[in-house]
């Protein structure tokens, strides 16, 4: 089977000296012209873009483990997966802009993936794919992933915060899922040298070269940023306005330069998540932006070679998508009358929801036109205009702790929806991994279910329903139970336990979106009803990822008396099969206690959590620590997914915390 692949390769590479009368550098076609099982030809066309060369050599490296064979025009020498091409006597010589042209067969095994770069008597151009509109680019990333965690880590290197070292092996496994874009955040902070000169560590930025080279090589589209400085020091620019700027302005200097070789699937991003502090107020902080996005520009542009077409990603205040940010990058990106940029915003979703704080535990239809609203404003004012958007991260707030904060069926009509939404609206999206989604040694999904929901919203629309749980309480007897199915344009093909499918009529219903569970099949599926999970069922349709049903036996938890610390506080629990799903805690007075006193509801896992294994309802410090009055007794309010409630009181009087039943 034949298959044609040409890859481009340019750079012009300033000369040390001013005054020379030529820039030196290198524009590389390779082409291959024809592909089977284990073998492959190539043809290569070199072009000259400094002066005359009379002699060359041609190097480039070896991706994917290939061997070159036969060849002509060319002498070739190869040693392990590094090439090198010289000239015969009829073509050494090639005049300024110019073209020399060799070709070879070679050999392949696993992959044939086209050379990330190539050197010319030892002037480097790296290809990296076609120039492309900044639209055509946006919507080739889609969809991305982000290496979070790593090389944005704060620490000394990019294990500090728990996540292994960047491999090939993980870019590969990445690209193997979808993907067509990574997002590299940096983190440069630890790694900067003192002004004024503000030099970046060697050794790093050739780390960061590396990994972005293995990207490349993976014909992964890349971004690359200054990410958690933001909070760190760029914050300060109310303050320290002139510091912030050179700070800043020297590194992107420094960064345009060592990246210039590389071709345009590498795209850079001036900030992350662009925030001040000690501003006079709104109008101060996005005019800073305003100023940061323009330098970044400026010099990025000035510095030539590829970066003069490079494409450049510019963030609203916030990489927030609320009109009073998107407006003034709207006219900012207008204003500089650039083809080759695209704005970035970030999407956690409705923050109660995000966050499971202020009862927030399930995906509603506030939830949903929260979405709506932000992805229709970022529609409306950018890409109806002409501008491509990358969200340049999205997930849930919650998912910073655990992916446990919100509940599975609850998480996954928000993921489904959307990827679908932003779909619709030509937005390019990027997954926040943090290393909670992809496991990075094993590279397996921690959550498989999570992931074809996400997958499938890339393309089409998975049918979704308004619980995944199905409740019986064991004191009761059991009676059918009725679910909205949320069809998204698909239809329901039926229900099965694991390959069993169930019988319509006698085990469920389906009246138009409404699906009923008989008593009988209840009653069968729950068998001796032990406390939990009794069965699993799976609801299949016409399309897309199926969803499944949690039949569950449950009596109403039983809490029991307790004391300890402000640092340690336990409550022994018997959840009885249920779940918890958020908690209250009020004052005898009936005025809200604990942190986020504006809700009675607190945040899960940061005022409280649920311990199933140790059967344990854990009070964090956070709880008593921020607003909780002594020697006042708070009345918490424990809700769980069956809908049952159960009450318990605390009292915290200096070190010591008292919790009883009653």
């Amino acid at each position: 089977m034949a298959a044609v692949t040409t890859v481009a390769a340019g750079l012009t590479v300033a000369m040390a000296d001013e005054a020379a009368a030529a820039e030196a550098g290198c524009k590389v076609g390779y082409t291959v012209t024809g592909q089977w099982q284990g073998g492959f030809k190539a043809d290569v066309a070199v072009t000259n873009l400094g002066a005359a060369v009379d002699g060359w050599k041609l190097s480039w490296e070896w991706p994917s483990g290939q061997q070159t064979g036969n060849a002509w025009n060319a002498k070739i020498t190869e040693s392990d997966d590094q090439v090198t091409a010289t000239n015969v006597a009829q073509n050494a010589k090639i005049a300024p802009q110019a073209t020399v042209k060799f070709g070879f067969m070679g050999t392949w095994d696993h992959a044939n993936t086209a050379p990330l770069s190539f050197s010319l008597n030892g002037v480097t151009c790296v290809h990296g794919g076609k120039q492309l509109t900044a639209m055509e680019h946006t919507a080739a990333m889609q969809p991305g992933w982000n290496l979070g965690n790593t090389l944005d880590s704060t620490g000394p290197d990019e294990t500090s915060w728990g996540n292994p070292r960047i491999t090939e092996a993980l870019l590969d496994n990445v690209k193997a899922q979808g993907f067509k874009s990574v997002r590299i955040p940096v983190t440069w902070s630890a790694h900067l040298g003192q002004g004024p000169d503000y030099t970046i560590e060697a050794d790093y930025l050739a780390r960061v070269k590396e990994v972005v080279r293995w990207a490349l090589a993976r014909d992964l589209y890349v971004m690359i940023n200054i990410h958690h400085d933001s909070w760190q020091w760029m914050w300060k620019m109310p303050t320290e306005h002139d510091r912030v700027l050179d700070q800043f302005d020297k590194m992107w200097v420094q960064l345009a330069g060592a990246f210039t070789e590389f071709g345009p699937k590498l795209t850079f991003e001036s900030w992350n998540e662009p925030q001040f502090t000690g501003s006079t107020g709104k109008p101060q902080e996005i005019a800073l932006n305003a100023e940061l996005n323009a330098s970044f520009h400026d010099i990025v542009r000035r510095s030539g070679g590829n970066n003069a077409t490079r494409l450049l990603v510019l963030p609203t205040l916030h990489t927030s998508t609320d009109k009073e940010y998107v407006d003034p990058l709207v006219e900012q990106i207008r204003g500089l009358n650039d083809p080759n940029l695209i704005a970035t915003v970030h999407s956690y979703g409705y923050w109660p929801f995000s966050a499971n704080v202020a009862g927030g535990t399930r995906y509603d239809a506030t939830v949903e036109q929260h979405l709506t609203d932000s992805f229709d404003r970022v529609y409306d004012s950018f890409i109806a205009r002409g501008i491509p958007v990358i969200l340049g991260e999205y997930g849930l707030l919650g998912f910073d702790r655990h992916t446990g904060t919100i509940e599975q069926g609850e998480k996954l009509k928000f993921f489904e929806y959307i990827g679908y939404y932003a779909r619709t609206k030509k937005i390019t999206t990027m997954l926040w991994d943090n290393g909670q989604h992809f496991d990075r040694n094993a590279f397996q999904w921690k959550d498989p279910e999570l992931f074809a929901h996400i997958k499938s919203s890339w393309t089409i629309r998975s049918a979704t329903a308004y619980t995944d749980q199905v409740f019986t309480a064991k004191p009761s007897p059991i009676t059918a139970r009725t679910i909205k199915l949320n069809l998204n344009g698909t239809s329901f093909t039926g229900l099965y336990n694991g390959n069993i499918a169930l019988t319509r009529d006698r085990d469920y219903t389906l009246n138009g979106d409404q699906l009923t569970l008989t008593a009988s099949a209840l009653t069968r599926l729950s068998g001796s009803r032990n406390y939990g999970t009794n069965a699993v069922l799976t609801a299949r349709f016409s399309q897309g990822v199926p969803w499944r049903f949690y039949v569950i036996t449950y009596d109403t938890p039983v809490l029991s008396n307790a004391t300890g610390t402000p640092e340690k506080f336990e409550i022994p629990t018997n959840f009885r099969g249920d779940q918890l799903a958020t908690m209250e805690a009020k004052y005898d007075d009936g005025t809200f206690a604990g942190p986020h006193e504006w809700t009675a509801f607190k945040e899960y896992d940061v005022a409280f959590a649920p311990n199933y294994t140790d059967r344990l309802t854990t009070l964090k410090a956070e709880f008593f620590k921020k607003n909780l009055k002594d020697d006042q007794r708070v009345t918490l309010t424990f809700h769980f997914w069956s809908g049952a409630k159960v009450n318990y009181y605390v009292t915290k009087s200096g070190s010591a915390v008292t919790g009883t039943t009653a």
